[in-house]
């Protein structure tokens, strides 16, 4: 009787066993896998426009020798296109820049000793740099220097400022920024002797900008 019994457990036991191996497993799904969002760089190739408003800031003095007069200060429209590269290295972030500019700046100046009624138009048209930036980046907002060579016609000479750009995305940026810049002008009809008529042109620049950045982030 007791071998009977025996028996009856361990068959009862060893289907238990088959029934349980049978049963699909209660082990807690894998988690999901998350992509890591790429962190915002400032490195790469940019283009863009720009708008805003410039205006003259030397003074002529009065010339012996020709008699000369005239106005300063003028002020108008100053818009372009910029292009340009960056490299970060940490929080820092450094970039060469190049931009033309139209510019609706000038003054007219008036001779009335030497040629009475004569009137010389030195207005600016156009000008133009080629700028090193260096700057500090907050993430996604970039606080920078800038300055280097500036061009225009018949002028050549330097240009220094600063600004703030933001990336709204990753491809797209807009800044604020302000130039100073001066152009040495050649000298044609005064004199060598002449002490006035100023060959340098001065004027400062504040303008907006929007910049294109090429790359993903």
């Amino acid at each position: 009787m007791k071998k009977i019994l025996l028996a009856s457990v361990a068959l009862f036991g060893f289907a238990g066993a088959a029934s349980a191996a049978d049963l699909p497993l209660r082990a807690a799904p894998p988690a999901p896998i998350v992509a890591a969002v790429p962190v915002f760089t400032w490195t790469g190739f940019y283009a863009g426009v720009n708008a805003g408003y410039g205006w003259m800031s030397d003074d002529r003095i009065v010339d012996p020798l020709f008699g000369f007069t005239g106005g300063n200060n003028d002020g108008g429209f100053v818009g372009g296109g910029q292009i340009g590269y960056n490299y970060q290295i940490g929080s820092f972030v450094v970039g060469l820049e190049t931009d033309i500019q139209y510019a609706d700046l000038g003054t007219r100046y008036r001779f009335n000793a030497a040629i009475p009624g004569y009137e010389e138009d030195d207005s600016s048209d156009w000008f133009g740099t080629v700028r090193a930036r260096a700057g500090v980046a907050f993430d996604r907002a970039l606080i920078y220097a800038t300055g280097g060579f500036a061009y225009g016609d018949n002028a050549n000479g330097w240009t220094v400022g600063g600004g703030l750009e933001y990336a709204f995305t990753n491809n797209l940026t807009a800044k604020v920024e302000g130039l100073y810049v001066n152009l040495d002008r050649d000298r044609d009809f005064l004199s060598p002797t002449a002490t006035g008529g100023g060959d340098n042109t001065e004027f400062g620049v504040v303008r907006a900008g929007l910049n294109f950045k090429f790359g993903t982030y």
